[in-house]
């Protein structure tokens, strides 16, 4: 891995045409049984090849074995019906048919282990696997049974700690746990957010990461992101609060977004993963785009803590789409690699010439 700016995607990647409709979030499996296991492997080797190919240093599984990056976690627990469905706000910007949690939540197994392990055994790169916060996971489901959306939020962070603490034994470098949600309920992010988020990540070597987006490229988003004026001031409300915390670093949006940067300084000791890709477009980035970008942020985040992403998941896009882009965030990242060693980038040593 370069020891300089290391690359990741944030999450997810597109799923082949054969696997799932393409470009579109919560979409049904075409596969089913056993054929849908292989299917969903396969499936994520390609995801993982994608990102080797494109020059990415930190290779995830692409969530290919998953229909969402929330739902797919909690149809594996206890205590909640898919087949009691209600309506739900999610995160105070679109409807949706949820879930409903009818007794206490219970974690039989491990949900991701053995996909961690395939993943593991594709690539000596270090690895990094996500999960869904807490707040993030009360926040897609319908709650009949604890009142409360702290409790139930604590009972998943103790959850999540165990699954996080198997996916370390599986050789997870980095576990990150996307919490969205931080973006909207500010004042249950002071209040116990942060805590549960801590509780999640309790005791973990694996470096820890907390995502927080303004969402993946869907309507719904980019509607409400236009309600939000020429400045989107959401992170000042968390990032205070989370350079204090356990947690090791902090995903953002940056990429043609409104967030000022210099509420970044607000993390300042902390690694940050900088958004350096838009994916609520199908325009590929310039390398060059890449590097402006990442040029910019460095004010504000110590160069040997700047970890160039994506700014979210990159599931609706297309296949062809994402891998440009993947391209493009390596290629930025070593031109602004080579300017702080004080050399200029070598075409051999950036992916496909780039």
């Amino acid at each position: 891995m370069n020891n300089a700016l290391p690359t990741s995607i944030v999450g997810s990647l597109p799923k082949p045409a054969w696997l799932a409709e393409p470009e579109k979030l919560w979409s049904p499996w075409k596969l089913e049984g056993a054929e849908l296991v292989e299917g969903t492997r396969d499936a994520l080797n390609l995801a993982a090849d994608d990102q080797l190919h494109a020059g990415i240093d930190i290779i995830s599984d692409g969530e290919q074995t998953r229909q969402h990056f929330v739902t797919t976690f909690i149809e594996h627990l206890g205590g909640v019906d898919f087949d009691q469905r209600e309506t739900v706000r999610i995160r105070d910007r679109y409807d949706a048919s949820v879930p409903t949690v009818v007794g206490a939540v219970t974690r039989e197994r491990s949900v991701f282990v053995d996909d961690a392990e395939a993943l593991r055994a594709r690539t000596d790169r270090p690895i990094k696997w996500a999960l869904p916060g807490p707040m993030t996971m009360i926040d897609t489901l319908y709650d009949r049974h604890y009142g409360s959306r702290e409790k139930l939020a604590w009972e998943f962070a103790t959850i999540l700690n165990q699954e996080a603490r198997e996916l370390q034994a599986a050789g997870v470098d980095i576990i990150q746990f996307d919490e969205p949600a931080f973006n909207v309920f500010f004042d249950e992010v002071k209040d116990w957010g942060v805590a549960t988020l801590e509780r999640a990540a309790e005791g973990l070597r694996s470096e820890t990461v907390v995502h927080i987006c303004y969402g993946y490229g869907i309507t719904a988003n980019t509607e409400w992101k236009a309600t939000l004026g020429s400045e989107w001031r959401q992170y000042e409300e968390s990032f205070p609060l989370l350079q204090r915390s356990g947690i090791d670093m902090v995903s953002l949006e940056c990429q043609h977004s409104r967030v000022p940067l210099e509420l970044i300084e607000l993390l300042r000791g902390k690694k940050v993963m900088v958004g350096a890709i838009d994916v609520a477009s199908s325009a590929i980035e310039t390398p060059e785009e890449v590097a402006e970008t990442l040029r910019s942020v460095l004010p504000f985040v110590d160069a040997d803590k700047l970890y160039p992403s994506t700014n979210c998941g990159m599931a609706p896009l297309a296949r062809d789409v994402a891998r440009g882009k993947m391209i493009a965030l390596a290629g930025g990242a070593e031109i602004v690699r080579a300017e702080l060693a004080g050399a200029a980038p070598s075409l051999a040593a950036s992916p496909h010439g780039l």
